[in-house]
């Protein structure tokens, strides 16, 4: 069975994925999918890796047959997954808040290639990747990690070297070449096993925890795999634990800027039913609308404070100090 490459980034991915695609031969025997966080957004990436070595690319099709000696790019808003040797292409929940998202392809490459697969994480924010990775390993695949010192965003790849046992984790200039050496004849090549031992395969879901989905609002359940924690919800939302505290995050900061802007409103409202009242004569219903005026004007102030105040974010560490 021929191999097959499977590559993820996100924050500083056109130029990594680039450099990799300027690495690779026009002889290469293995076809290439790879997976960039674009969001909803139409992407130019296969022209610019068509244009950044002799390999062709292109945005994948739906059923179309996966070729040797090409590249693949999930389009827009589109998880690329695999059946029956053709590629799929779906609309499914997004994970870790992506669409098209890493994981569900290095999933579908672990069932369909196991020994045969080879994931590659380059650079990117929290970890998406790296619970796809680790069914890549689980199954017999290879793993190569960009080295995070060499990362825009090292938050993705020190993610992986910290929850699956990488074969590889490389400086960006020598991916491509591990990755021909893998594709051509992987018994030639010893690699020393990086990051944490070999992990239990994944655990089945356990009962709702006190968790809800940040993108709808379901229960959802935990999943542990190995080092890492991951959730989902029943219509299929996934993410990591990591990927939840951001979200959450992004809750709480919605939620706040909603009532800043109802507590003006009302401050507002209040002030004006109060002159009103004082017009009419009413003082004592004036004295009253205006005391809520100002009650809302105080709130305000207090969530304002809240608001423009910085939050911690643990889920994305600073580099670490160099030994």
């Amino acid at each position: 069975m021929p191999k097959i490459v499977a590559i993820g980034a996100s924050q500083g991915g056109v130029g990594a994925l680039r450099k990799v695609a300027s690495g690779l031969p026009a002889d290469f025997p293995c076809a290439v999918l790879v997976v960039l966080h674009t969001g909803a957004e139409p992407s130019s990436l296969p022209s610019l890796l068509t244009a950044a070595g002799p390999l062709p690319a292109s945005h994948a099709e739906n059923n179309e047959r996966i070729a040797p000696g090409r590249i693949y790019v999930a389009p827009h808003d589109r998880h690329l997954l695999l059946v029956d040797g053709r590629m799929e292409l779906s609309h499914g929940p997004r994970e870790n808040y992506a669409r098209p998202a890493i994981d569900p392809l290095f999933r579908a490459v672990a069932e369909a290639y196991g020994p045969d697969a080879i994931g590659v994480v380059l650079t990117g924010r929290l970890n998406d990747g790296t619970a796809g990775l680790f069914e890549i390993k689980r199954r017999g695949g290879r793993a190569i990690v960009q080295d995070p010192t060499s990362a825009e965003a090292p938050g993705m790849p020190r993610s992986a070297l910290e929850n699956v046992a990488v074969d590889f984790c490389l400086p960006l200039s020598e991916i491509a070449r591990q990755i021909i050496l893998f594709c051509r004849d992987s018994a030639a090549t010893k690699p020393r096993a990086r990051g944490v031992v070999a992990l239990p395969q994944q655990q089945p879901f356990e009962p709702p925890v006190a968790q809800t989905c940040p993108e709808c609002g379901g229960a959802m359940r935990e999943e542990v795999l190995g080092t890492l924690t991951r959730f989902q919800c029943h219509i299929g939302h996934a993410m990591t634990a990591e990927v939840l505290a951001a979200g959450q995050l992004d809750v709480l900061e919605n939620g706040n800027a909603s009532v800043l802007r109802t507590l003006n409103e009302r401050s507002d409202l209040c002030r004006r039913i109060a002159e009103r009242h004082h017009i009419n004569g009413n003082a004592a219903a004036a004295d009253l609308w205006r005391a809520a005026s100002h009650e809302a004007s105080r709130r305000e102030a207090a969530v304002r404070a809240l608001t423009e105040s910085d939050w911690l974010h643990p889920e994305e560490p600073a580099p670490r100090e160099p030994a």
